[in-house]
């Protein structure tokens, strides 16, 4: 079903390429837009994972230099069925973290330090859990080349207010160029929001599973949720096509780039990790305050693992 999901992703995305470049510049744009589309696909599916990587200045760790988060995910990992994972670390205060990778036996899942900061280590695990659940359901290849076509898409539909002059009558006007740069973004966005979404829910679900504790999961995505409100994530903010790679929605909402969320509803998601634990026979424990009541004082570091 991934192969299917992934084949449509690529089709939508290289029709959306070539839709741009026929309106740019007719035929022979369509035709370099579909040359600009087979190079970005085949780029996309082979080094998008580590150009995010490197985009979020992401450094590797071992069991050497973080024992202590190498083990947790490396038992995850076990009990996910899943060869170990490469592990990364983004300097970065926002509590966040993100798979990647165009397989499970070359996949990565990617931290931010604020998250370490933040949350327990039982959060921490339920938020690994979470990721590995993406790498398993191999999402992360769609995930990543979303990010990278949508990034190419802005990209392209930039460069055509640039080279749009008044000089060829057949190329589009300024107010052309102008909806285009606006629209393309935004069908492009559009298809991020489709994918996203449904997946989220089962990695939840799965992520809940292989950690064994899905109100730790709904802990971590509360508190997760606040500090974004809270405290941006800069590298986010410029590269706005990734965001919906992360757990939670890394944008601050300082510009339109919120106008449609690639993520379900934080406390949606809450409400189904609290049937799960129902239904797995734990206690039933209120959950209120988790989005709405998390404020500046509820995100205090808690340390790695307190």
């Amino acid at each position: 079903m991934h192969y299917a999901r992934t084949a449509i992703l690529l089709a939508g995305m290289t029709a959306l390429f070539m839709a741009i470049g026929l309106v740019l510049g007719g035929k022979t744009g369509m035709i370099i837009a579909l040359a600009i589309a087979i190079a970005t696909n085949i780029f996309a599916y082979w080094r998008s994972g580590d150009m995010v990587l490197s985009m979020y200045g992401a450094r590797e760790v071992d069991a050497r230099s973080e024992p202590e988060l190498y083990q947790l995910t490396a038992g995850l990992a076990r009990n996910a069925g899943l060869p170990m994972p490469r592990l990364y670390i983004i300097d970065d205060p926002q509590p966040n973290a993100f798979a990647t990778g165009r397989d499970p036996a070359n996949a990565a899942v990617a931290v931010n330090s604020g998250l370490l900061q933040m949350l327990s280590r039982e959060e921490a695990a339920g938020v690994i859990a979470h990721e590995l659940a993406h790498i398993k359901h191999r999402d992360t290849l769609l995930m990543t080349v979303t990010a990278t076509l949508a990034g190419a898409i802005s990209m392209l539909a930039n460069f055509g207010m640039f080279f749009s002059s008044g000089r060829d009558r057949e190329g589009p006007g300024p107010i052309a160029s102008i909806a285009i740069a606006i629209l393309a973004p935004v069908a492009a966005m559009i298809v991020q929001m489709a994918i996203s979404r449904s997946r989220e829910y089962e990695a939840d679900r799965l992520g809940a599973e292989i950690s064994g504790n899905p109100r730790a999961l709904a802990s971590a995505l509360a508190r997760i949720h606040g500090a974004a409100q809270h405290i941006p994530n800069e590298a986010a903010e410029a590269n706005p096509a990734t965001a919906h790679m992360f757990i939670i929605n890394p944008l601050s909402g300082r510009s339109m780039d919120n106008l449609f969320s690639t993520h379900p509803d934080t406390g949606n998601r809450i409400a189904a990790l609290e049937a799960i634990a129902q239904r797995m026979g734990a206690a039933p424990k209120r959950q209120a305050g988790f989005v709405e009541g998390v404020g500046l004082d509820d995100l205090k570091p808690r340390g790695p693992w307190g």
